[in-house]
């Protein structure tokens, strides 16, 4: 096979060609800052209804079904748009459908004003907030891939992990707002329909982004993908990387040529072929087994600490949410320093441990239950935080979308199994042995992680999908 001409020359950019150093930094800064924005609307929308819930049971008369109904809309919705909007991204792009998505976030916000009260109210309810949650499943596995594909190698694990920061402290300020305007006797349509600002601020602000360079290869627009490098990517990494990327789509032409095969566009299929399924089993595996135990634990945090004779409270629900969040955020500045792998695979194999010390030793001090707890809470989000960062790495270019969509949804799977089944649980086999079970998932992510977790710092994203796929 005849190797292909190098194309490293012509990536970079003559002064003439490029436009200025701070151009090139506002785009980023821009590109960052909505894709961060959209994380932020994620957490705000699921945590917007719960500050309300008393107002609209009173004035829809809702029972307990029907708000589960309205409450399980989302999480559904991210199940099924998860990967539909990975694989629309892989096939039409990253640029148009970044902004659908967040077209379908602002229609189905706004649509919320509008609710009827009637017998009517709880399916119109629900779809809407269904919908909303095909758009929150959007913004992992369209922007996440995006955000990857423009970033640093050097800044990239900081930049994906920030999003789950966006995400607690959308949620966190929903609660916030939610129940000030609660206090302050507003209607619970205007309450839950506050997202719509947001999302028509970032609506506007995605008008005019370029298409990410690493699709255009992909489809073999080579010229295309060197104009918008020049144009907008500034880090000399970052052309590096997109050269080695039309490198290997060239090599990848030359042998589908010479076998006389067509390259395959992305499918579900291909994410369990030969060559990537262990990418597959890697990224929705771990991202199962990291949040299955931690929605169970984090939802019914005073149920579970009452039943180990500690009271919840701020020691409960706000201490684990308090802890988590500082987990991801120590994540997040130590990640391009240290590495994925040392702060993924040793924090799982501490949060199994500890929840087997929890589930074995029924009679423990509670005090020191609720420091397990607590140490649980912080280690778990520093490793779920590599849940927005590995996907978006180890996928090739062409199955990014779809193989991130793929692992969200699988990823829901965990916590709707983590959040409806610890109630049954407890009730019906105890707390000890609940906690067993959580370890038990916990010790097949530390398992599986320590097989397959890759080391991608500071490496290009042709060099990690070519690594791991062969």
């Amino acid at each position: 096979m005849t190797t292909p001409p190098t194309t490293t020359a012509s990536v970079y950019p003559t002064p003439s060609q490029h436009s200025s150093s701070r151009f090139k930094r506002r785009f980023m800064v821009r590109l960052v800052a909505v894709f961060i924005g959209g994380m932020f609307l994620d957490g705000y929308i699921l945590g917007i209804i719960g500050p309300v819930t008393g107002l609209m049971r009173a004035d829809l008369h809702l029972d307990e079904l029907s708000l589960g109904l309205i409450a399980a809309g989302p999480l559904v919705g991210i199940f099924v748009g998860s990967p539909l909007a990975g694989w629309a991204a892989d096939k039409f792009g990253r640029k148009p459908m970044f902004l659908v998505d967040m077209g379908l976030f602002l229609l189905a916000s706004a649509a919320q004003f509008f609710v009827t009260t009637g017998d009517g109210a709880v399916l119109q309810l629900a779809l809407i907030r269904f919908f909303m949650g095909v758009a929150i499943g959007g913004e992992y596995s369209i922007g996440g891939p995006l955000l990857s594909e423009f970033s640093p190698p050097k800044l990239r694990g900081r930049l994906l992990g920030l999003t789950l920061i966006a995400w607690y402290i959308g949620f966190m300020m929903a609660f916030i707002i939610g129940t000030a305007l609660h206090d302050a006797g507003t209607p619970w349509r205007l309450v839950i329909g506050t997202s719509t600002v947001l999302a028509l601020i970032l609506f506007v602000a995605r008008i005019g982004l370029p298409e990410s360079p690493s699709w255009l290869i992909t489809k073999g627009r080579r010229d295309e993908a060197l104009a918008i490098a020049r144009k907008y990517v500034e880090s000399p990494q970052m052309h590096h990387s997109i050269t080695e990327e039309i490198d290997l789509r060239a090599i990848q032409e030359a042998q589908a040529a010479r076998d006389k095969t067509p390259i395959k566009n992305a499918s579900f299929t291909m994410l369990f072929s030969r060559q990537y399924w262990k990418t597959t089993l890697f990224t929705s595996g771990f991202w199962f087994c990291a949040v299955t135990p931690y929605f169970a634990i984090a939802t019914f945090a005073d149920d579970v600490l009452h039943q180990f004779g500690f009271g919840g409270g701020w020691a409960g629900g706000v201490g684990l949410s308090a802890l988590a969040a500082a987990g991801v955020v120590t994540t997040v500045l130590l990640i391009d320093r240290l590495g994925r792998r040392i702060l993924t695979v040793p924090g799982q194999w501490l949060c199994a441990g500890i929840l087997l010390v929890i589930g074995v030793w029924t009679d423990a001090p509670a005090i020191l239950v609720l420091v397990l707890f607590l140490a649980f809470s912080f280690f778990n989000a520093g490793y779920t935080t590599m849940t927005q960062v590995y996907p978006a790495e180890v996928f090739p270019g062409h199955l990014r979308g779809i193989g991130m969509g793929f692992a969200a949804s699988f990823s829901r799977i965990g916590a709707a199994l983590g959040t409806f089944a610890l109630p049954w649980a407890i009730t019906n086999i105890g707390m000890g042995p609940s906690m067993v079970a959580a370890a038990v998932v916990a010790f097949l992510g530390a398992a599986l992680s320590q097989w397959l977790a890759p080391e991608t710092k500071g490496r290009t994203l042709a060099e990690i999908s070519a690594d791991f796929t062969h």
